[in-house]
């Protein structure tokens, strides 16, 4: 990348920095704005920490499917033990 080119994305981006803080501090509809930003942000957080409760529940639920196979083999395997022996 050329000086050139390094200029240009540097103003770009400046711009676009600045275009994004003036809509965050104006007065009126920037307040609106703020106030979707902070709505949608919530709902994020919301979504994510089900996504986690569902994983957390999933989990739990392979656990305890692992906990009854172990068993139900170990029990097998004491039943052969002891018609084998």
């Amino acid at each position: 990348m050329n000086s050139t080119t390094k200029v240009l994305l540097g103003i770009i981006g400046a711009a676009a920095a600045g275009v994004v803080i003036g809509l965050l501090i104006a007065p009126e509809k920037g307040s609106e704005m703020r106030t979707r930003i902070k709505e949608t942000a919530g709902d994020w957080a919301g979504q994510i920490g089900d996504i986690f409760s569902r994983g957390k529940e999933e989990v739990e639920e392979i656990k305890d499917k692992a906990v009854s196979t172990a068993r139900n083999v170990k029990a097998n395997a004491d039943r052969m033990k002891e018609s084998m022996g």
